[in-house]
This record gives structure tokens, C-alpha cells and sequence, in this order.
């Protein structure tokens, strides 16, 4: 019988939601390696809502990864089959009913390399997954269009958590970033922890959120969760002056939207009780603003 870690029981999600999946899913987990033929071959790895068990079928190594079934299990599937591999970690099988994916089996996190060498590795991971976009998807521009409306109602709500002045230029910026001629694939979902060692490819992304527009669209996010690694708030300019050169981005577009997203995940982060998050915020924005 398979044991789930206390880490992951402990997770926030569980919190107000789904202990009844978590006490189904060892035995779904049986049920699954039965389904396609699976034997374990190592220790269970989680994040915040799934687990990941590395398998071999016919001695191929490969992961299982579980989560709870439901609409973002659906549309992950869908993004990779949509990138079918490039630059991203290959699906062998899915089930979205149960919340289930066989995928390709991968290694240590980029998360693990000096930031130096990951700034680079993810400017060019963003370029090479800039395929033509699936014309069904939630476009960037309709994301700045529709947030640019909620952030002053959040601002308020907050407490007005920083200047007036920040504010205004998000709105301003929401403003320009709500039209795009680009009609590219974008992964919503970008930063270290997401990217793993391959075999095909160097490097392979996991666990992505298919858009399409500009590819600009989640630069922020690496800035933000990688500023703790930097020596000084001048690094940052640096970081972002290499991930517009590798991945050949549009170096005022890419201002916008690190401005526009950082200080919607600022609010964002309020808003869920974050701490840590909001300060991190700050430093990106006084280097841009």
C-alpha cells in the first residue's frame, strides 16, 4: 500500500478540500499501474497538488503523476500534447478522469544550477516553445484586458498596499499589453522548479498552462522567484537583459509585462495571506518603475 508523505499531506490545498481524493488515492494509484501495466521503480515525489512516482513499464523508465481530476488536469493535457514534446516533457498517457498522466521520466531540477547558467537555459526554453498557438486558447492580451479592470477594486480592498503611482502605471501598461499581433504558444507557468534534466533535450519543462500571445507574458515570474539568489537589485536588470537576449523578446513588451504581472501577483499574493511573496514583488518593481 502506498504511503503518502506528511509533506504532502500538509500541503495548503488539502487544507479545506480534497481529503476524500487523498484517501482514495493509494489505492487509485494501484489501480492505475495495474491499468497500464506499471511497476514502481523508486521514491514518490510531490509538489503542492499531485504526486509523482517514478515506474518502468517493460523496463522503459517513465513518472505517474496523480492529481485531483478536474478542469486543469484537462487543459494540462492538452498543452502537451499541443507541444508534443518540444521543449517539454513528452506524454505517453492520460486519464483525465482520474486524474492521471504516464509521462516521459525526467531529472534533477534546473532549480538546482547556478542562476547564472538557469537564466540562460530558460530565455532559450521560452523561445523554443513559442510554436504556432492553439487559436482556442485564453490569449495574453484578454488576461491584460480583464485583470487591468480588477487591479484598482484590489488595490482598495487591500489597503492600498503601495504607491498610487505604481498603480497607475500597471493600468496604463494593462492597457497596451490588451492588444498583440503575436500569436505564438506561451506557457503560462515558467520559472526553475518547472524544468527538469532530459535525455532528448537538455533541458524539458513540466506541469505547463497553454496561452497564446505574447511569450513576454511570464518573464515576471522568474524574476520574482529567483530573486532570492541574487547578490544585489542590479543583478535582476541583469537576469532580465539575458532572458530578452536568449529568447529574443522585445525588450519594452517584456518590461510591460513584468511591470503588469508583478503587481498583479502582488495583490494576487495579499489577497491568499502571502508574506514572503509581496517583498519580492517590491524588489522587481523598484528596479522598473
Amino acid at each position: 500500500m502506498l504511503d503518502l508523505p506528511q509533506s504532502f499531506l500538509a500541503m495548503p490545498r488539502w487544507w479545506n478540500e480534497g481529503q476524500e481524493w487523498l484517501a482514495s488515492l493509494p489505492a487509485a494509484v494501484q489501480s492505475q499501474c495495474e491499468r497500464w501495466e506499471l511497476r514502481f521503480d523508486g521514491e514518490l515525489a510531490h509538489g503542492s497538488n499531485a504526486i509523482v512516482l517514478p515506474v518502468r513499464r517493460q523496463g522503459e523508465p517513465l513518472a505517474l503523476r496523480m492529481t485531483p481530476p478536474g478542469p486543469d488536469v484537462t487543459e494540462q493535457i492538452h498543452a502537451l500534447r499541443w507541444w508534443d514534446g518540444r521543449g517539454m516533457v513528452r506524454l505517453l498517457e492520460a486519464d483525465s478522469d482520474r486524474g492521471a498522466m504516464l509521462l516521459e521520466r525526467l531529472g534533477r531540477p534546473l532549480s538546482k544550477a547556478p542562476l547564472a547558467e538557469a537564466i540562460g537555459i530558460l530565455g532559450g526554453l521560452m523561445r523554443r516553445l513559442a510554436v504556432p498557438a492553439d487559436p482556442t486558447s485564453w490569449s495574453t492580451a484578454e488576461i491584460a484586458s480583464s485583470r487591468a479592470a480588477e487591479l484598482e477594486p484590489d488595490w482598495e480592498r487591500l489597503g492600498r498596499p503601495f504607491d498610487v503611482a505604481w498603480l497607475r502605471e500597471a493600468e496604463q501598461v494593462g492597457g497596451r499589453l490588451a492588444t498583440t499581433e503575436n500569436d505564438l504558444a506561451v506557457n503560462g507557468d515558467f520559472h526553475t522548479d518547472q524544468v527538469l534534466r532530459g535525455d532528448r533535450e537538455p533541458w524539458l519543462m513540466v506541469d505547463p498552462v497553454l496561452y497564446r500571445g505574447d511569450i513576454e507574458f511570464d518573464l515576471a515570474r522568474i524574476l520574482w522567484t529567483s530573486i532570492d539568489a541574487m547578490s544585489s537589485d542590479d543583478e535582476l536588470l541583469d537576469h532580465f537583459g539575458t532572458l530578452v537576449a536568449t529568447a529574443g523578446l522585445d525588450r519594452d513588451r517584456a518590461r510591460d509585462w513584468v511591470v503588469f504581472r508583478t503587481i498583479d501577483y502582488w495583490l494576487w499574493g495579499l489577497g491568499a495571506g502571502l508574506t514572503e511573496d509581496p517583498v519580492r514583488c517590491h524588489r522587481v518593481l523598484r528596479r522598473f518603475l
